[in-house]
């Protein structure tokens, strides 16, 4: 460590999450953290603290450290809202149902081809404040509302003009395989043309996507037309994730995770292969439990093998204006617990060190330790437990993005 810091951290503990140090957060207690130039230098018990002086000192008063949170699937960017179909449901009719009747992801689709880009940027706002008052600093993006070229890129322009204005990093990921637009019914093969030949080789060309995603379901797209999607990014050289297994079985997890996925998210659906197939080639399972419970489903993803194969775990919102409209990853922790069977720890680590593997940030994020970004959130509370158990009224006591406090109020 250099003998001067920009930032030190004293008299707190420190859920690290890293998964050298025993126990389920890899805590150290009575912690110091040294940050210069927005990365962490120095981290462990403060009686080994090295000599050095630093340009700010925060007490931590007994506090709980944790790195940043990751919310690793959302697709804020949208425009309306599906209220009238949440009705619906609770009328009797199912998610399937409503998509096939020309609601679900199209209804989203009609409103986001309407919408200026400055009016999805509006939208986004307040959906996005809410995420990081809760200590989130790392965000990922999907488009998918667009359905063809030019809105799929006034998606991710909006997601990464976010970035622009507000203190969290966001990646941004190209779903054009989401759903079949309206103009291609009866015609999936040429719409996966069109997205193979023209949007993903413009959203490469214009670098607005960190990877592409695609959704394999009955009411979506084949497992044999999400693997035209997957060579298609391979050749661009974007990384791949998937939506899969969520309503039904189609061995789309298994092609994604031999195609070497970052992810795949929802899985209700998973079998033992498909559980073998993640394991062997790293990719993470990334439940959903808030569009679990929006749409009442009762197919739990079946954690028990997951955890037993070595699957890393992640968490996230799956913010959405359809399945899941909650823009809360604390809740979703809480979900994942009460719902799908998790620790408290592991509800912790699926929304930091898993979560930035599901992003491809593993060696930057998630985690805190040396070299490492400074992407921290300070608690008031007497155990990492209560991030799980309690949900609305613990609220970061301070929020790190990149060593500086960015806490809001």
């Amino acid at each position: 460590m250099t003998e001067r810091c920009d930032l030190l951290l004293t008299n707190l503990h420190a859920a690290t999450m890293d998964p050298s140090i025993p126990g389920g957060y890899g805590a150290v207690e009575d912690a110091a953290v040294a940050v210069t130039g927005g990365r962490i230098v120095w981290i462990g018990p403060r009686r080994e603290l090295p000599e050095c002086t630093a340009d700010r000192v925060i007490d931590g008063e007994g506090q709980w450290l944790t790195p940043g949170l990751v919310d690793c699937h959302t697709h804020l960017v949208y425009g309306g809202h599906r209220a009238s179909e949440f009705a619906r449901r609770l009328g009797g009719e199912s998610y399937e149902e409503v998509a096939r009747s020309g609601g679900g992801i199209l209804s989203t689709v009609r409103a986001t081809r309407a919408a200026s880009a400055e009016q999805l940027y509006h939208a986004a706002e307040p959906r996005l404040r809410a995420l990081l008052a809760e200590g989130v600093t790392t965000l990922e993006v999907k488009s998918g509302y667009g359905l063809e070229l030019d809105t799929e890129l006034k998606q991710l322009r909006t997601a990464r003009r976010l970035a622009q204005h507000y203190p969290v990093d966001i990646v941004t990921t190209c779903l054009a395989a989401h759903a079949l637009p309206p103009e291609y019914d009866g015609r999936a093969d040429e719409y996966i043309d069109l997205v193979c030949e023209e949007i993903l080789p413009a959203v490469a060309r214009e670098q607005l996507a960190d990877a592409v995603d695609m959704f394999c379901e009955s009411i979506a797209f084949s497992v044999e037309q999400c693997q035209r999607v997957i060579d298609c990014a391979r050749e661009l050289d974007l990384p791949v994730k998937a939506h899969a297994e969520q309503l039904s079985s189609s061995g789309a997890t298994s092609m994604a995770a031999q195609a070497g996925a970052l992810s795949v998210d929802h899985i209700e659906y998973i079998t033992d292969m498909d559980v073998a197939a993640m394991a062997e080639n790293g990719t993470v399972a990334v439940l959903l439990p808030g569009a679990f419970y929006t749409l009442r489903e009762t197919r739990v993803p079946p954690v028990d093998k997951l955890r037993a194969s070595g699957v890393s775990i992640a968490l996230s919102t799956d913010l959405n204006p359809g399945s899941c409209p909650i823009a809360s990853l604390r809740l979703m922790m809480n979900m994942g617990c009460n719902l799908f069977g998790l620790t408290p720890a592991e509800a912790l680590a699926g929304v930091t060190r898993s979560a930035a593997r599901a992003l491809g940030l593993c060696c930057s994020r998630g985690v805190l330790r040396a070299g490492l970004r400074a992407d921290m959130v300070l608690w008031p509370m007497e155990t990492p437990d209560q991030l799980a158990y309690e949900y609305g009224a613990l609220k970061p006591a301070a929020i790190f993005f990149g060593g500086q406090n960015v806490t809001a109020g």
